[in-house]
Parts: C-alpha cells; sequence; structure tokens
C-alpha cells in the first residue's frame, strides 16, 4: 500500500525507540475497515515488532456539544471495541464528562508511544489540534489522509470548480479506487485498560450522555443511528434498492433514492473509497451506471475537501470568488422583505411552508435533503438582514443540529448558495448576479405536497418509517 502521498509528518521528533506501541489517535475517522491511517500505524508498529493502540476521544468542550452529536458518537463505541479486539489492537475510549475533568489523555497515552498516528482533516477540530499538538507530544506524529479517494496531497492549490479539478482526478483516479489493504498486526496488544478508559454499551448511552456538561436542549437524531454497522446496512440498502433509481430521483426528496450516508461519511464510520468501491462493484455485477453518482461522491465531494484544505477558515464571505464578492457588495443594502432572525429560522417560522419544512427534517432527522438544501440556503439569504447574516445563520443551524455539519462539504455547499464553484446568473436584488431559486421551481420540478406531509408526520409522531433498526 503506497500512502506517500497521504502522510505528512508535522514534527520533527523521531520514532521512540523502546516504546510500548504505536498510538492511533481517531479524531475524524471512527471505523477500523477502510481506515489509511490505521493501516499506517499498523504498518509502523509491524516495523518496529510493537502492537498498536487506538484512542477515540469525546469531550464536552467541541463546539456546539450536544445530546445529538454525543448519542450519535457514542453509537458507534461498542463495534469499534468488537472490530479492534478481534485484529489484536487495543482500545481507549475516553469521555471526558465535565470542562474541569483533566483534558491529557492523548499525552499519557502518547508518553509510552513510538509514534502518534492521526486523521488529516481540513475543518472541524483537526486542523486546530494537528496544528498545536505535534509540538507537545515528543514524538513523532504523522497525520494521513483516510477522507478522500484520491489524496488531498496530489493537489497544490484551490481549484475553481468542478470542471477544473475533474480532469485531475480522473487521470490519477484508477490507481487510487483500489482497496487499502489488509489491516494485519504482528503483536497483539496485552497491556491492562487504561484507568480513564470508558466502556460504552448502548444500554449506558443515554446515562453517559446525561452525565455530560453539554448542550441537552438538541435531543439525539429520529432517523439515524452511529456507528459502522449502522454505515454499512445503509450502504447496502443504497445499492440494493436505490442505485439503480439515483440518476432519475435524486433530486425528488420525498423519493428517498439517496444513500444518506452523510453523516457516515463525516463521522469517519466508512470511507469514500469504500462506498465507490462497492457503488461500481454492484454497478458492474448488475449493469447499472452509477456516473453520477460517483460525480457527486468523489468529484464534488472532493472539491470540496480542496477547498478547505486551501482556504481556512472555510467558512467566511472573504473566501469568495472575486465576482461573487464584487456582486454581493453591490446588493449589500437592497431591501430584504420579508426579514427573519436567527432564532426565527431556528424554530422554523417563516411564512414559506416549505422553508419551513426544510429546517424542521434539519431540527428532528439531523439532516435536510441535498436538492432541497440548495432551497433552504438561498431563502436564507433572501430574507436575512445581511449577507453576512445569512452565513452565520446556516453555519451556526448546521454546527448545532446537522449530523453531517461541520465537514469540508457543508461549508464548500453552504457556499455554493453564495456562488463558490458557480457561475453568474441574471442579475436581482439582494442576489446580484449570484443563482437563485425560487419556490415555484421546486414546486415544478419536486413533489413538495409529498414532502410537507412526510416531514408533518415526523413532527407529529416523532417516529422516522426511514430508519433502520
Amino acid at each position: 500500500m503506497d500512502l506517500k502521498n497521504r502522510v505528512r509528518i508535522l514534527n520533527s521528533q523521531p520514532v521512540r525507540l523502546g516504546a510500548r506501541y504505536v498510538l492511533y489517535w481517531a479524531q475524524m475517522n471512527r471505523r477500523v475497515e477502510g481506515n489509511h491511517a490505521l493501516l499506517h500505524a499498523a504498518e509502523l508498529a509491524n516495523s518496529l515488532d510493537l502492537p498498536v493502540l487506538y484512542y477515540e476521544g469525546l469531550t464536552c468542550s467541541y463546539p456546539y456539544a450536544n445530546d445529538r452529536l454525543h448519542t450519535f458518537v457514542l453509537e458507534g463505541v461498542p463495534d469499534t471495541e468488537r472490530r479492534l479486539r478481534k485484529l489484536g489492537i487495543g482500545y481507549v475510549f475516553h469521555l471526558r464528562r465535565r470542562q474541569s475533568d483533566p483534558d491529557d489523555a492523548l499525552y499519557r497515552l502518547a508518553q509510552d508511544a513510538a509514534a502518534v498516528v492521526t486523521d488529516d482533516y481540513p475543518t472541524f477540530v483537526a486542523p486546530r489540534h494537528n496544528a498545536s499538538v505535534p509540538a507537545k507530544v515528543g514524538v513523532a506524529y504523522h497525520a494521513v489522509d483516510s477522507s478522500c479517494v484520491v489524496p488531498m496531497g496530489l493537489f497544490g492549490k484551490r481549484e475553481y470548480a468542478a470542471y477544473t479539478i475533474r480532469p485531475k482526478i480522473r487521470r490519477v483516479l484508477g490507481e487510487h479506487l483500489v482497496p487499502p489493504g489488509p489491516l494485519k498486526v504482528r503483536a497483539r496488544f496485552a497491556d491492562p485498560v487504561a484507568s480513564f478508559h470508558t466502556t460504552v454499551d448502548e444500554a449506558r448511552i443515554t446515562r453517559l450522555v446525561a452525565e455530560c456538561e453539554i448542550d441537552h436542549s438538541v435531543p439525539p437524531s429520529i432517523s439515524f443511528r452511529g456507528g459502522r454497522t449502522q454505515a454499512e446496512r445503509r450502504l447496502e440498502r443504497f445499492v440494493k434498492d436505490n442505485l439503480r433509481r439515483y440518476s432519475r430521483h435524486r433530486n425528488e426528496p420525498s423519493a428517498h433514492a439517496t444513500s444518506d450516508l452523510s453523516p457516515y461519511l463525516h463521522f469517519g464510520n466508512i470511507s469514500s473509497l469504500e462506498v465507490a468501491l462497492r457503488v461500481r462493484e454492484h454497478a458492474s455485477e448488475h449493469k447499472l451506471v452509477a456516473d453520477e453518482y460517483l460525480e457527486e461522491l468523489i468529484v464534488r465531494r472532493e472539491l470540496a475537501f480542496n477547498f478547505a484544505r486551501h482556504t481556512p477558515p472555510p467558512y467566511t464571505l472573504e473566501c469568495l470568488p472575486d465576482w461573487v464578492r464584487a456582486t454581493l457588495a453591490k446588493h449589500g443594502r437592497d431591501k430584504r422583505s420579508p426579514c427573519y432572525t436567527r432564532e426565527q429560522f431556528e424554530r422554523a417560522e417563516t411564512h414559506d411552508e416549505l422553508w419551513n419544512s426544510t429546517q424542521k427534517e434539519l431540527l428532528l432527522r439531523g439532516k435536510i435533503h441535498g436538492y432541497y438544501r440548495m432551497y433552504w440556503g438561498k431563502k436564507v439569504i433572501e430574507w436575512s438582514a445581511a449577507h453576512e447574516d445569512a452565513l452565520s445563520t446556516m453555519i451556526h443551524l448546521h454546527d448545532r443540529y446537522a449530523l453531517d455539519g461541520r465537514d469540508p462539504n457543508t461549508y464548500a455547499n453552504i457556499l455554493w448558495c453564495f456562488g463558490l464553484h458557480d457561475r453568474p446568473w441574471r442579475e436581482r436584488p439582494v442576489f446580484g448576479t449570484v443563482r437563485y431559486i425560487s419556490l415555484d421551481g421546486m414546486k415544478r420540478k419536486t413533489d413538495v405536497g409529498a414532502y410537507l406531509a412526510e416531514i408533518a408526520q415526523l413532527e407529529r409522531t416523532g417516529q422516522d418509517p426511514f430508519r433502520l433498526q
């Protein structure tokens, strides 16, 4: 397995001799299979005749920490521990419940590590950790890209749009769209369990969440449960039931023809590489055309990762193209009518029944269908007092409620509503030459009535018939 374009060495410390293990810190890719970073840790450990210790933490201090996000992470822990145990890899999960609790688990584990291997990821807390931690651990620190099919490191600059990155991806896709290889360790981990390890089983999750000093006003999703097994089941349901329908029905929310894998991709329960390989395999076996899905999964998603990697921070109007900033500045003082506050948006209290339903889907499911999310975002722009307010509102709502928020795809999709990776259109108030989307257009292209009825049922019953058990 060639990882040269995936691995970044982020300090000058050597591999420690006489260590007890190689430490893998799962910041963003919370999985065992299809994880290039864990494979790199295993290769390094095998070369040193050492075992691997997998460390995963969940703290109360990350931005917007709440019951929804905590629950989703905790639901994946028992599955991860079982899979690691079968492979002979050690596991420490540490739940930091209160702000006053020590926040040093990683550093304590690193004291006995030959090296620390972690995830290379361009948004949320990983960039901050990967900038500050390497100088403090006193041991070699490697960050590995396990999130993209084609490694981010192959593209040294920000790409303008899909049409500029697509040919570059296609030129090298064949050498990267391959299984990452088996995960094998020569030395089994046999040390005692760390004193700060938190045992997690399904029956304890609700109580563990309640013990944490976090926002308890955002309940768990009624639609999505976290973890590798759930991700695998959703992938299988997609390829067997929906892949053949995807091209025709992907933009029809009531058809439920999409994969619904974005929460699992964000939390790293499954990789885009694994999804792409399974989709390609099924399409080949059943003579289906999967090009449109793979375009979204690889080209569009990795365009977003490219944007986030080369545009820190990737969530301001300043990072928009020159033509967008110019047209928004020209229309910055245009009259908005109606005009809503962030709180009104958050409570789904607008005059627009469709918009309110998209917001309720976010509140209940923790995810908005991608096609309607474009409408959702465009209307926040149209009904906010200023463009900056609209951006702030969209980021706040996704960071707080979305299981696929805090992600390169999320930030790129939000900024697409402002013109990122798009082209100029006919000029109009508020938007200038940024693309506009109308309610009439949604009614022509989708079954709005069916969607409204579905969200009303979710709100009334609190149960989602599309939830996997």
